[in-house]
């Protein structure tokens, strides 16, 4: 390349830089244009209850003042350590490390943190000034968080929660990894393109602002019914809050008990069937049973007084007496993923308090029963932030399902909400097509009435949990009376349903438990099919009624629990009997699976 060419070269560099800038300003005035085209109504002034809270927090560090200084005097002698390794980097000197001081002690950074992975770019580690200030903010908030706990006797076991899960919002949301300046790979990608990425991150966040979320995924790419929710079967039945689908068997003969799927209808029913190679509904079709799966409507301010109760005569009962109608088969073995888990234990024990003994095996996935220890969720239960979501909800008639999905998100926000900042907005990136985060971002609403009961009698009283606290039309509930076999499967590392709290069904069932934990988290931990080879699954033949206990002394299995659960299942779902196809029997088929309800935005 000659010298003439190279400086047409930068010329033009300059140019497209100059363009960019100009572009990144127009961006920029469009989007402090669109906030302050946001609501009047301002939000409230403490929406999580924090206030009382962080005075405690304070008055308890001001007691002890000798203790306050210690925990600043360790934090400045871990920082000069690193100041010193940082010079010596600079200097050529010797080579740092990162586990072991100059002194010989142990590095204050813990090998945990180290893998994180906002920090994978080699410049993080590479380079002295990123890799510094990686240390540094790793350092300050482990001693953040530290001293949030040293600092929570005072406070109740409530407040301390609430206090050590928003200090933890606060330390990701100040990671250098979220900011331009801070974010190697950021500053790279601004250079090489000439700040062009700069521009996309700009038009991404005014579209999500327009959106009301961030995108997590290319939403272009899927259609419910195209290339996701595409196991063939008929709608069969349909009322104002369900639509039954009844799946088109691939067996010459079936289980003769029928196989009922009761899904959350806090999302879509389609995360049991997302694409033929994971979908649990296509699986569970080829193993011989016949199944029927419950999609909910997504409702609107029409059904804001839509009862807690309406969902199980509506939704359980409704469905039982269509799979009578429409294969002449009584008994059924029933499945509930999450609330659908939920509603179903309260069904099954109003049915057995009126001697209803339909359902003959029942399988729990991730569903609580018992919300005295409910995890991270707990933060945002408490009787001042019910009844501003009450208000907020009585006037819509409706819980959004962007709030519910923010909520969740925020109980993995490095991986849900700050990944998705750097990809979409630093780099100026369209996510990755993934299905699974396609499910996540369509959301569904919640009836006023039906999620106000749910919250405060489940999650903020625990009444669900108290034999004969919660009242259904007269009919005292108690979970004792539940003598049918139930397959109670867990996930380690789930952030709705911690494992934990889930095992506690154990104790509340009256008839045979097997508890199951796999591996991995509230979806991927249920959304795994053997042929994947992926995760593992915790059984325990001893069956020990404590938690620990149960964990320490459980045998682990590599692969999915789903052959595990078949196996199961088998041996109470009868007899084989010639395969039923859909529509063929007491009741026509209204529409090809995925029916209507679940394309309702």
């Amino acid at each position: 390349m000659s010298k003439d060419d190279t400086a047409g070269c930068g010329t033009a560099d300059y140019a497209d830089l100059l363009a960019n800038m100009e572009e990144i300003n127009r961006h920029c005035c469009k989007l402090f244009e669109e906030m302050g085209q946001g609501k009047s109504e301002l939000p409230p002034a403490d929406p999580f209850n924090l206030t009382e809270a962080m005075m405690k927090l304070g008055l308890a560090m001001l007691a002890d003042p000798g203790r306050l200084l210690e925990t600043q005097a360790e934090l400045m002698q871990d920082y000069a350590r690193l100041w010193s390794q940082m010079a010596a980097d600079w200097s050529g000197g010797e080579e740092k490390s990162e586990t072991v001081s100059e002194t010989g002690a142990a590095d204050p950074v813990s090998p945990a943190r180290k893998r994180d992975k906002r920090f994978r770019h080699e410049a993080w580690s590479e380079n002295p000034l990123f890799d510094h200030l990686r240390r540094a903010y790793l350092l300050v908030a482990e001693h953040m968080e530290k001293s949030v706990i040293e600092n929570s006797s005072s406070l109740s076991a409530k407040e301390a929660e609430k206090l050590r899960f928003f200090t933890r919002q606060f330390i990701d949301a100040m990671s250098p990894s979220n900011f331009l300046a801070t974010n190697p790979e950021a500053l790279e990608e601004t250079i090489a393109t000439r700040g062009e990425n700069l521009v996309r991150g700009l038009k991404n966040i005014l579209e999500d602002l327009c959106r009301g979320n961030i995108r997590q995924t290319d939403t272009e790419v899927f259609e419910v019914g195209v290339n996701v929710a595409t196991t063939p079967g008929q709608v069969i039945f349909r009322n104002r809050l369900i639509e039954l689908i009844q799946y088109q068997p691939t067996t010459d003969r079936v289980f003769r008990r029928p196989l009922l799927i009761i899904p959350p209808w806090i999302n879509k029913y389609y995360i049991l069937d997302l694409e033929p190679e994971n979908s649990f509904i296509a699986w569970a079709v080829d193993r011989g049973y016949t199944v029927f799966v419950v999609s909910w409507v997504n409702p609107g301010a029409e059904m804001a007084e839509t009862r807690f109760i309406d969902y199980m005569y509506e939704g359980i009962f409704a469905a039982l007496e269509a799979i009578e109608k429409a294969i002449g088969e009584r008994e059924v073995t029933a499945l509930g993923y999450c609330i659908g888990g939920t509603l179903l234990a309260a069904t099954m024990a109003f049915m057995a308090a009126r001697n209803d003994d339909r359902i003959k095996a029942a399988t729990m996935l991730v569903s609580q029963v018992d919300f005295s220890e409910p995890g991270d969720l707990g933060v945002f239960i408490d009787e001042q932030q019910l009844e501003a979501l009450d208000r907020k909800m009585a006037a819509r008639g409706y819980l959004d399902g962007s709030e519910m999905a923010g909520v969740f998100n925020l109980l993995r926000a490095n991986d849900l909400i700050w990944s998705y900042v750097v990809n979409n907005y630093l780099l100026g990136r369209d996510p990755y097509p993934f299905s699974l985060l396609y499910w996540n971002q369509d959301s569904t609403r919640m009836p006023y009435a039906m999620h106000s009961f749910y919250l405060r009698e489940m999650y903020l009283h625990n009444n669900l949990a108290k034999p004969g606290a919660l009242v259904f039309d007269g009919v005292p509930i108690d979970l004792g009376k539940i003598k049918v076999p139930i397959y109670l499967q867990s996930a380690r590392e789930d952030h709705i349903s911690p494992c934990p709290s889930v095992f506690k069904a154990k104790r509340l069932y009256g008839g045979p438990v097997r508890f199951v934990v796999a591996g991995s988290g509230h979806i991927a931990g249920v959304i795994n099919p053997p042929a994947a080879g992926k995760y593992y699954y915790l059984i325990n033949d001893q069956e020990p009624d404590d938690f620990e206990t149960w964990m320490a002394t459980a045998r682990k299995r590599p692969g999915s629990w789903w052959n595990d659960w078949h196996n199961w299942l088998f041996r109470r779902s009868g007899r084989k009997v010639p395969a039923r196809v859909p529509g063929e029997g007491g009741l026509q088929a209204l529409e090809p699976a995925p029916g209507s309800y679940v394309k309702i935005k």
